[in-house]
């Protein structure tokens, strides 16, 4: 018995079929419902977030498996090793800390949305003077609105009154209905919201303020560094191969360009 046990064994180890080798490749993503890059649909993590990285996982021989929670909680999975990745993130000095970013994978910005009767043609923050400005928080929107405000008391200009939100919807709903003065968000994701609302035409993007990149990012804690690189190599050659941006193009989206 103890011969055919070690036979089997062999031919396993031969194969690559070891316990621990079947662990090692797989990576257990979280993220949160951002449409247009990332959603639920039909009890399934969907969009182009999605695709792209099940291209990658494909391209990499890696099983990669997808979870929705709210970004509190998809952070905190992180930091418990609970999970292995995010997608479709913003980055930031703070997550640097407690996340490894892959390379870029969309392009597109954060800027200003106002009530349509506002004709503002948004160019500098200077035009925020005295506003009270609807972000989703906590978020990298929220951080970077957080840094207008302290430029603008820095130029002693009125600085902004910053109204966090616990999710992108209801800031754009107060937009609407003329409570605040403005929204802050990913222009892509806004005009997403105001389409699902249905706040077109009394809500309109006024102007870019700063271009963002969305990547994946792995926990630190997450400790393979060659599953990482991998991950890593088979987005660059989906990317120059043209199937990562045909992916990103298809949802009229911005691919980032490659670092």
């Amino acid at each position: 018995m103890r011969a055919l046990v070690s036979f089997f064994m062999a031919i396993a180890l031969a194969a690559g079929f070891t316990p621990q080798a079947s662990a090692a490749e797989k990576i257990r993503f979280v993220t949160l419902e951002f449409a247009p890059f990332i959603y639920g649909e039909n009890e399934q993590v969907a969009g182009p977030g999605r695709d792209l990285i099940d291209a990658v996982c494909e391209e990499a021989g890696i099983e990669c498996s997808y979870a929705l929670y709210p970004w509190r909680r998809a952070q905190k999975l992180m930091r418990d090793g609970e999970a292995d990745a995010m997608m479709v993130i913003g980055r930031n000095p703070k997550r640097e800390e407690w996340i490894r970013f892959s390379p870029p994978h969309f392009r597109t910005e954060y800027g200003i949305f106002v009530n349509a009767d506002n004709a503002m043609d948004f160019n500098d923050i200077a035009q925020l003077e005295g506003f009270e400005i609807g972000v989703f928080a906590p978020s990298n929107t929220a951080v970077q609105l957080t840094r207008i405000r302290d430029e603008m008391e820095a130029r002693g200009l009125d600085p902004i009154e910053i109204d966090e939100r616990p999710d992108d919807s209801s800031g754009f709903r107060k937009l609407a209905a003329g409570r605040i003065d403005a929204v802050y968000s990913n222009r892509d994701r806004g005009r997403q919201v105001i389409a699902a609302e249905g706040l077109a035409p009394g809500v309109r993007y006024a102007g870019g303020h700063q271009a963002i990149l969305y990547y994946a990012g792995f926990a630190r804690s997450f400790s393979d560094q060659e599953l990482i690189d991998r991950f890593d190599a088979a987005w660059r050659a989906l990317f120059r191969r043209g199937e990562a941006l045909e992916i990103i193009r298809s949802y009229g989206l911005e691919p980032a360009t490659l670092e």
